[in-house]
């Protein structure tokens, strides 16, 4: 257990929205949104602050009230601009099935978007991660992501205590030929991880990511803690929870928290 006796660095907090993808537009994004000259975009001509400022909506983008943050400009993500975004995520047929099945199911809104799922499996890939804990799987739509990521030798330990939801996941494992891979713990996350610590399995792990109750992230971060390597990655969803992240009355955060222990 002396290799778990280390440091956390956090690395950001981040609206998922905001990852840039390595994939040419299909249209410039200028055309749809505007975009402030600070945020590149791929075959996008630069414009200048003040052709921002007249051509913005009021809503287009916030600015920090603390003036130490040196006035700085935060594009609000508007339906216009997320159907773009979503737009250009590269998302397989298989996941796009499973979404639009869960997209009918009952707490629907408990699936990972497309592109937040394609941020996991690009820090799965970066990585080079073979072992990875999911804790709230739901149908599967980030695990499904994630398993695919992986190496044909990868494993992904998923954790879910909702048998209705894993039965959908599981339905799209075995189509996406991934079943190998994945390896459903039905039952409280928590007792799973323990077991997998009294398992010996500590500091084996690459890569976590957490979706689940949101009252159990301090549990989990701990015992994840323990279980991923050095060097490993957690990622905590709903960091920002919806924004109310700010309000005193909601101690937990919709934006995600990438942890790399150290």
């Amino acid at each position: 257990m002396g290799c778990c006796t280390v440091g956390l660095q956090r690395l950001s907090i981040l609206p998922f929205q905001n990852v840039v993808y390595l994939r040419r537009p299909k249209k410039s994004l200028l055309k749809l949104h505007p975009f402030s000259s600070a945020t590149p975009v791929l075959g996008s001509p630069k414009i200048k602050p003040s052709q921002i400022v007249r051509s913005c909506s009021a809503n287009a983008f916030v600015v920090a009230d603390d003036a130490k943050y040196g006035n700085k400009q935060v594009i609000s993500i508007t339906p216009r601009l997320y159907d773009y975004i979503l737009a250009n995520v590269r998302e397989p047929e298989i996941l796009r099935q499973l979404r639009e099945e869960t997209a009918s199911m009952r707490g629907s809104q408990m699936q990972v978007s497309p592109d937040q799922a394609q941020l996991l499996a690009m820090l799965v890939q970066i990585l080079g991660a073979e072992r990875c804990i999911e804790v709230g799987v739901y149908t599967g739509y980030s695990s499904l992501a994630v398993a695919l990521a992986l190496p044909e030798s990868g494993l992904l330990v998923a954790c879910e205590r909702d048998a209705k939801s894993l039965e959908v996941a599981k339905k799209y494992y075995a189509q996406a030929n991934v079943s190998n891979k994945v390896h459903v713990k039905h039952g409280l996350a928590a007792d799973t991880l323990k077991s997998l610590i009294l398992n010996g399995e500590a500091c084996s792990y690459d890569f976590a990511f957490v979706d689940a109750e949101k009252r159990m992230y301090h549990e989990y971060f701990e015992l994840l803690l323990q279980l991923v390597r050095v060097g490993g990655v957690i990622v905590m969803d709903n960091v920002l929870w919806h924004g109310k992240v700010a309000d005193p009355m909601v101690p937990i955060g919709d934006g995600i928290t990438i942890c790399r222990k150290r």
